[in-house]
């Protein structure tokens, strides 16, 4: 029944590496499980209820994606535009909760349009193949950032904007052991070599805590969790009368919405698309409608439950690199996700940052390999490529690289007299993306 669903054997896998992968995904990624929550409860929502739902509207997504996709991409809700929703349109613009669902609603049933039709298929596939690799060792180059960020390993400085952390810090120096540990073990190839490192790094921190140093991974008091009430279940049916209230208020919100998740998404596809084989010869992602109709109905599903943009997550790129490639191993995420509601405290205690940070650190650098796919003697393309990279890292978005490095591009050709040469569709974005960057501001 498995080979039948997913082609393991056309995609040179297996159950058992597919299972390893979900895992692997999941351990990379389990983060938003604590930080969700925590975000959009300075919006004024109930804690316990976003949990609630970021768990289920997770799973349900990375099922929907593994089963109709065939992809090996776990969904979530995203990063950045979580914070979009509790501090920009909440805190910022001074809209209810409520209000910031409904516009998320409203962005995921667009989404859903564009994607049934083909739109949102054919604007991904109009990118150069050139730009999908530098998109690619971009998000490579960014979670690497954050990996190294969450385990404070990098850390704000105030003279040079960032610099090294304190080395002597228990925590920081189980992240550098995890960093060393997987990356001896990718280059001794051994087989799951991520996932290996984050357990043995994940056993050490155990360890270290039973012997007195804090912030360590820990086991929990409780084990299972028995409170399951969503609370904010259809709390976004309220609030389309004030969404509403001031149309191009509502447009602002609901494109700045449309514009991160729309981007993210592409750059995440073509990231483990670029890793896994879903790249074909002309440079177009394989099965690409299905797998952004499942990122559709994730963000519409997660609306509905309570919890702002359901996204494709860039962390999937974890699980490809220990062999995932079919959508087995996004399903395999999908079933820890739902454990995760009853096993909460176990995960939140394990998956500390020390223990992810390896995981990213060592797949951007994989990642980072598609740099060799970018013809840097041909200006045009490195200069979109070095800002599309460099965007990503210091404005700390994904989409917003996309954005510079696709307006840089735009400039370059013409300036080498080659501007036919660019899609009318990379031209029609980059008005939107000229438009995005001026609706910023007026936020």
């Amino acid at each position: 029944m498995l080979e039948k669903l997913f082609h393991l054997s056309e995609k040179k896998t297996n159950i058992k590496t597919e299972v390893v992968a979900g895992l692997t995904t999941f351990l990379a990624m389990a983060y938003i499980l604590a930080v969700n929550p925590i975000i959009l409860g300075d919006a004024g929502m109930d804690i316990q209820a976003v949990f609630m739902a970021t768990a289920i509207s997770s799973a349900v997504a990375s099922l929907v994606m593994g089963l109709l996709a065939n992809y090996p991409v776990a969904l979530a809700p995203g990063m950045g535009v979580n914070a979009l929703f509790a501090y920009t349109v909440v805190l910022g613009m001074g809209h209810t909760w409520q209000a910031a669902l409904a516009s998320v609603f409203v962005s995921g049933l667009f989404f859903l349009i564009v994607s049934v039709t083909g739109i949102r298929k054919k604007i991904i596939n109009a990118i150069p193949k050139q730009l999908k690799q530098a998109i690619g060792a971009g998000i490579g180059f960014f979670i690497a950032f954050i990996g190294l960020k969450n385990a404070g390993i990098v850390v704000a400085n105030a003279s040079t904007f960032v610099s090294l952390g304190n080395l002597l810090e228990p925590t920081v120096l189980l992240a550098v052991f995890g960093i060393l540990l997987t990356i001896f073990l990718v280059a001794k190839n051994v087989r799951a070599a991520v996932f290996v490192g984050m357990v043995v790094t994940a056993l050490a921190g155990l360890v270290l805590g039973f012997m007195g140093f804090e912030g360590m991974p820990s086991l929990p008091s409780v084990m299972i969790n028995t409170s399951f009430e969503i609370s904010t279940l259809g709390a976004f049916a309220n609030g389309f009368t004030e969404l509403f209230a001031n149309p191009f208020n509502c447009f602002i919100v609901v494109f700045s919405f449309l514009f991160v998740d729309f981007f993210d998404t592409a750059g995440t596809l073509v990231a483990v698309g670029n890793s896994c084989g879903l790249i074909n010869e002309d440079g177009e992602l394989v099965n690409a409608e299905k797998a952004l109709l499942s990122d559709a109905i994730g963000t519409v599903f997660g609306a509905v439950l309570g919890t702002s943009t359901v996204t494709s997550f860039v962390e999937s790129t974890s699980g490809v690199a220990v062999g995932g490639r079919t959508g087995l191993s996004a399903c395999t995420t999908a079933v820890l996700f739902l454990l995760s509601v009853f096993i909460s405290p176990v995960i939140l205690s394990l998956a500390t940052n020390a223990v992810t940070a390896p995981a990213l650190v060592v797949v951007g650098i994989m990642m980072s390999a598609q740099l060799s796919g970018v013809d840097w003697n041909d200006f045009a393309y490195a200069v979109a490529g070095f800002i599309t990279i460099i965007s990503m890292v210091l404005f700390y978005s994904i989409s917003n690289g996309i954005a510079l490095g696709f307006i840089t591009y735009g400039i370059a050709m013409i300036a080498t007299n080659r501007g036919k040469e660019v899609s009318p569709i990379i031209w029609a974005l980059d008005i939107i993306f000229i438009f995005y960057f001026y609706s910023l501001t007026i936020i």
